[in-house]
């Protein structure tokens, strides 16, 4: 008999999409207390920075399980419907953050070969958070971090799904210390996102090997 679905579907199913500064979607608790403890539990305590493939890291079995949930058709088929997206082609590319550095959070927005940009956040609360250190500001200008619409924190469970395009603009304030978080991109079907997911399969190679030396 399989685990139990670890995702509350039927909170994103309920979530309204926002339409400013950008359309966007934010649902809390999407990973619901008790699952967030058993994959909280289950992250490497990774202390260096960037962005990590899944299969490059050492994820307990609650970890790894919400990888397989987040690359689900189940996800996607919402994904697509709560924003009137065909993503039925798209290839994803997953990653996973454990550690947040001082030069992290900078104001930009994602690379054009990421139709959909998913976060998923995976931390207990604490104060650094509540200071708004390390939240997530969606940005209403490119040039101010102080003048958003929303911010996100980084806690709980809380989930944002956005579509990508050249207004999208997004940051935080500096924060340094653990901060996991998953994300999933789909992307387009052209050669840059082609190349990109070719760097994605080397990078996890080369990050698997590095972790196990």
């Amino acid at each position: 008999m399989s685990d139990p679905t670890l995702l509350d579907f039927a909170a994103l199913h309920a979530a309204p999409v926002a339409e400013t500064p950008f359309p966007h979607l934010l649902v809390r608790d999407f990973l619901p207390p008790a699952s967030l403890a058993r994959v909280y539990a289950d992250l490497p305590r990774e202390t260096r920075g960037g962005s990590f493939p899944p299969e490059a890291l050492r994820l307990g079995p609650a970890a790894a399980q919400l990888m397989a949930e987040m690359e689900s058709p189940a996800l996607r088929a919402v994904i697509a419907d709560k924003l009137a997206l065909d993503l039925s082609d798209a290839p994803t590319m997953l990653t996973v953050r454990t550690y947040c550095r001082d030069k992290d959070g900078q104001i930009h927005t994602d690379s054009a070969a990421k139709r959909v940009t998913i976060l998923l956040y995976l931390n207990p609360d604490q104060e650094a958070f509540q200071r708004q250190e390390g939240c997530l500001r969606l940005l209403r200008a490119p040039d101010d971090l102080e003048n958003f619409e929303i911010e996100v924190p980084p806690t709980n469970g809380n989930l944002l799904v956005f579509p990508n395009g050249p207004t999208t603009w997004h940051g935080h304030r500096t924060y340094v210390g653990p901060r996991f978080s998953v994300q999933l991109n789909y992307m387009t079907n052209d050669s840059k996102a082609r190349s990109e997911l070719r760097r994605h399969r080397l990078s996890a190679l080369f990050k698997r090997v590095s972790l196990a030396a």
